[in-house]
């Protein structure tokens, strides 16, 4: 009471909603394991025992679509649909959630409905979109946790353009929402927004900088007016293809989503941008998770103001049609200003009954537009000529638009064994890295009948750790693709690829296919490198005195090389891979940091990254036999070693080089052990020091080998989608 009678307010203010005295401010240097805590359990209010594959099973889905058909035309005062129709809104609202996606890390995408939260609830490229998720919420309300918001988000798009007439390819769910803003994804170095600062070479759009994709902070793809906001069709198809590509995306299936993207809906620029409100995320309390207010006018309707530029790009924007080819090809055209002062392309010399009316104020035709990407399809040769097939091959532009916008809203939510509902297409496309299944099933006899044969080959147990973890380590959790099912690692490129030490890889191969050969059942490639290096962590863990057996399930297909994209996967290649304690070369990033993110994307905790790191180390599995962070006597036995030694005060550490060590023994002053940055972390950070200390003590050797295989059969079921209940 004291404090509120001298004017002083009792609450400690910045404790708790400011990070300017948080830890990482005062010691910016310190390793920030926060990338591997993202979405804890806490943050989720459908706990733990949710299950959103069986939520989803319980969905009316034909209800529902009729409902998000309806919504489509259901007009609110508050945000009136342009001509009466919600589809251009809700397609942009999709294409936006799903564009963020790039192949370089797999993260953005639409598989977290991650716009609702910043910073892309708040993007320059997102405006207005908080309107389109609003009017979606009573839809969410009525059907609640039997779809979430990822799935919802993409199956207005579909219905959208359903309801204006287009029958797209299918729809498939099994997004799984998470509960606040994902800070484990790198969207670009500059601190202002649509600044850019993201090229080694200005003048290059090859040197974008990975693992980027959008070429300006802020936007989902290329400028819509042009490079750095100029005119310049030849110079933004080369932006357009960049940027394409970095999103999986070919020449043909850019071509189609551009157009078909821009067949309905319409561009906002009535008005002046700058007068508009602040964006969601820093808006007031009043607004209530609006954003970018306009006061001009009614501040929607024919007053929107959302990307700059102003008018429709085809006469009937409430419907799909074939205008758009027609009306690119039929017209010249020249570069305006719109009335919030952005470029933009429009007609010369149009007839009246090709201009669309205005999409609130009756009985006006206004021009219909084209952005600088759009004038790109015109003048650049290769998209041209795709083009001009479209424009001749109606019904061929609806089949690739169809997959290509299914590919767009789908290809992070990885093989269709993960794919939930009716419309599920029932072709397999190759994008999404088909697994033939598997018709046989191994007892538990046969399973240790494999295990001698794999073990008694002749193969070490050091080259299959090696193998099979070289083969599941590809995994990503950002898009799920990766992994060990499928034993790509025999095909090409995983086969060439430097990190898998190809002599040592065709070795244990060959020898495992001529345990296949030999066995009296059918067993896939896939399932015996998976237990041959299960078998020899079992095996090292004897060593130390402990009979564990690694969880084992067999169903693991075989991959062929005709499923397999060589381009696609070669973005999966690693590069860096500290649980092995290799760099392909040095890099800017520090090792260590480069550890956290392989971490992050295959999914795995603090405390499993370091008990997987002590027992690879002692294990002996560094790449090329080499002995850094080796912190053991015995190499080859899974003990707690690494751990042991790390805390060890006996020892000094020398850095020899940026990234090596050397532990000195303090009495001799020999050298007793070498060491690398991400050897060295898990004793220096305060963080992983304590989970050190833990596997380090004497009490805790049983629970460190248990960790431990609790750890790599999780890195090596990642990708069993078949085993999720």
């Amino acid at each position: 009471m004291d404090n509120i009678k001298n004017g002083k307010c009792p609450v400690a203010h910045g404790a708790n909603t400011e990070t300017k005295n948080s830890v990482t401010s005062w010691w910016p240097h310190t390793l920030n394991l926060d990338i591997l805590h993202q979405h804890d359990t806490k943050t989720n209010p459908l706990g733990q025992h949710f299950n959103y594959r069986e939520a989803f099973d319980k969905l009316d889905f034909e209800a529902l679509k009729n409902d998000l058909k309806l919504l489509m035309t259901d007009s609110q005062d508050w945000w009136p649909a342009d001509w009466g129709h919600y589809g251009g809104l809700m397609i942009r609202m999709a294409w936006h959630s799903a564009g963020t996606y790039r192949t370089a890390d797999g993260r953005g995408g639409s598989n977290t409905g991650n716009q609702r939260f910043a910073p892309l609830n708040s993007w320059p490229d997102n405006v207005n979109l908080d309107k389109a998720r609003r009017l979606l919420w009573p839809i969410k309300k009525k059907y609640g946790n039997n779809i979430s918001w990822a799935d919802l988000i993409i199956l207005a798009g579909n219905m959208a353009y359903e309801s204006m007439g287009f029958s797209t390819f299918g729809f498939a769910g099994g997004r799984e929402d998470i509960w606040h803003p994902e800070k484990d994804i790198y969207w670009g170095s500059e601190k202002e927004w649509l600044t850019k600062s993201r090229y080694s070479n200005s003048a290059d759009s090859e040197s974008l900088e990975n693992p980027l994709a959008a070429v300006q902070m802020g936007l989902i793809y290329v400028n819509p007016e042009g490079v750095d906001g100029h005119p310049d069709p030849l110079k933004t198809a080369n932006d357009m293809r960049t940027t394409f590509k970095r999103m999986a995306m070919k020449d043909e299936e850019t071509v189609a989503l551009t157009a078909g993207g821009h067949t309905v809906g319409k561009a906002h620029g009535n008005g002046d941008a700058s007068l508009l409100g602040p964006k969601p995320e820093g808006a007031n309390i009043e607004t209530q998770g609006f954003g970018w207010m306009n006061p001009k006018g009614k501040g929607n309707a024919e007053d929107t103001v959302s990307s700059g530029l102003e008018g429709a790009w085809t006469t009937h924007p409430n419907q799909w049609n074939h205008d758009y080819f027609r009306l690119l090809f039929t017209y010249e055209w020249e570069t305006k200003k719109s009335p919030a002062g952005a470029y933009q392309w429009e007609p010369i010399n149009i007839i009246e009954e090709d201009q669309p009316m205005d999409a609130h104020i009756t009985g006006i035709r206004k021009n219909p537009i084209m952005t600088d990407a759009d004038m790109a399809l015109k003048m650049d040769p290769a998209y041209r000529t795709i083009a001009e097939r479209f424009y001749k091959e109606p019904a061929y532009f609806e089949s690739v638009f169809a997959k290509a916008w299914f590919k767009l809203t789908h290809r992070d939510l990885g093989p269709k064994s993960r794919h939930l509902g009716p419309d599920v297409p029932k072709e397999d496309l190759i994008w999404q890295d088909p697994v033939p299944s598997v018709d046989y099933q191994l007892t538990d006899v046969e399973i240790e009948e494999l295990k001698t044969k794999i073990l008694e080959s002749g193969l070490s147990r050091i080259e299959l750790i090696n193998t099979a973890w070289d083969s599941a380590r590809t995994f990503r959790n950002s898009d799920f693709r990766g992994g060990a099912n499928g034993a790509r690692i025999r095909l090409s490129p995983q086969n060439e690829w430097e990190g898998n030490e190809p002599k040592r890889l065709e070795k244990v191969l060959s020898k495992l296919q001529e345990i296949q050969s030999s066995f009296t059942k059918k067993v896939s490639i896939a399932d015996l490198i998976v237990l041959g290096g299960s078998a020899a962590v079992e095996k090292a863990a004897q060593a130390f005195g402990f009979n564990i057996s690694v969880p084992f399930i067999a169903g693991r297909g075989d991959a062929s090389q005709e499923m397999t994209d060589i381009e696609s996967f070669a973005v999966l290649e690693p590069i860096h891979d500290g649980y092995r304690n290799w760099l392909k070369k040095d890099y800017v990033v520090k090792p260590e940091e480069l550890l956290l993110d392989r971490t992050q994307l295959m999914g795995l905790s603090a405390p499993e990254m370091t008990v997987l790191m002590g027992g690879m180390r002692v294990l002996g599995t560094n790449y090329g036999a080499t002995k850094h962070g080796v912190f053991t006597e015995r190499e080859g036995v899974l003990s707690n070693d690494f751990f042991v030694n790390i805390t060890d005060m006996n020892y000094s550490w020398k850095p020899v080089s940026e990234n090596s060590y050397q532990l000195i023994d303090r009495k001799t002053e020999t050298i007793k052990w070498t060491a690398t940055r991400v050897d060295l972390i898990f004793g220096s950070n305060s963080v992983l020091r304590a989970y050190s200390e833990f596997y380090a003590q004497d009490d805790n050797k049983e629970k460190f080998v248990k960790d431990f295989v609790r750890a790599w059969a999780k890195v090596m079921n990642a990708d069993r989608y078949d085993l999720i209940q």
